[in-house]
């Protein structure tokens, strides 16, 4: 199954040429793609491998078993929103401007992992392995360290991390002039955003209590994003040289880029946290109403 998709995007990618890779200036947006093989090929493994594993558990005209269609098309969506995060747009315009810089690490943190979990991506791939293959996958999730895999306040100090170092000023600096330092940073913002987000579905999932704990996980980690988002937003000086530099290239005043990223993640990339933050809480009320007085 996997070998076709790996030789044709072995053979293709380094072929085609990428406003990333080419370093001549800002792309246009039909041009902005960043077509590297060892994103995409995990991405085709991913999506064929679900895509069989849905198949098995709706086969017959059994659609909806084990897996409901909104829980499949949530799957396709955070499909889209790593796309548009490392292969187009984002990827190679937040070279140039730190506001699309900022929209792809919120579409990796906040965005593509509640969506991609909440598609039960265990199960489905389970479903889709041998036998044997499903049982090692279960076994090496067993064995992951489990005081600190399931620790809350790990995930969400991990986050807050991860969103502050890198937006150091160097740091972004750094990131913008390594390849391997870039690829590193996009991969930490979305092991971060899955290790906090699998910890809140289970506590949406688990009736054994949590829900409180998880929705001031939820509020400690969208205050620090409101945070960040407001120095950028207010602060009146170009924080990162690096842009300062290049957004002008964009027909954009450096300040006015730096000030829309910081809108990106003080409005939109904190609605997903303010949507699990008030589902959290309203379980936890379900299950006070529902306790013994």
């Amino acid at each position: 199954m996997w070998r076709p998709a790996c030789v044709l995007m072995v053979a293709v990618v380094p072929g085609l040429a990428t406003a990333h890779s080419r370093g001549e200036g800002p792309p246009a947006l039909q041009e902005a793609w960043s077509l590297s093989p060892w994103l995409l090929v995990p991405l085709l493994m991913f999506a064929t491998a679900y895509a069989l594993g849905i198949a098995r558990l709706w086969r017959g005209g059994h659609a909806g078993r084990g897996v409901s269609r909104a829980q499949a098309a949530a799957c396709a969506a955070g499909l889209v929103a790593l796309l548009l995060a490392t292969v187009w747009p984002f990827d190679a315009l937040g070279e140039w401007s730190l506001a699309a810089h900022m929209a792809q690490h919120m579409l990796l943190l906040a965005v593509a992992p509640p969506l991609l979990l909440a598609a039960r991506p265990v199960a489905v791939l389970a479903a889709a392995l041998p036998v044997a293959w499903s049982r090692t996958l279960h076994r090496a999730l067993r064995a992951l360290p489990q005081p600190v895999a399931l620790s809350l306040a790990f995930a969400t100090a991990t986050n807050v991390a991860v969103m502050w170092g890198w937006h150091l000023p160097a740091v972004l600096d750094l990131a913008l002039r390594s390849e391997p330092v870039h690829w590193l940073m996009h991969g930490s913002f979305l092991l971060a955003g899955l290790w906090l987000w699998a910890l809140l579905w289970q506590r949406l999932r688990d009736d054994s209590g949590g829900a409180l704990a998880g929705a001031v996980a939820v509020v400690v980690v969208m205050m620090q994003m409101g945070f960040l988002g407001a120095l950028l937003t207010f602060s009146g000086r170009v924080l990162y040289p690096v842009y300062a530099e290049r957004a002008p290239r964009l027909g954009m005043e450096a300040l006015v880029d730096q000030q829309l990223a910081g809108l990106v993640m003080w409005v939109p990339a904190c609605l997903p946290y303010l949507a699990g933050a008030l589902w959290l809480l309203a379980r936890e009320l379900r299950g006070v109403r529902g306790r013994p007085g």
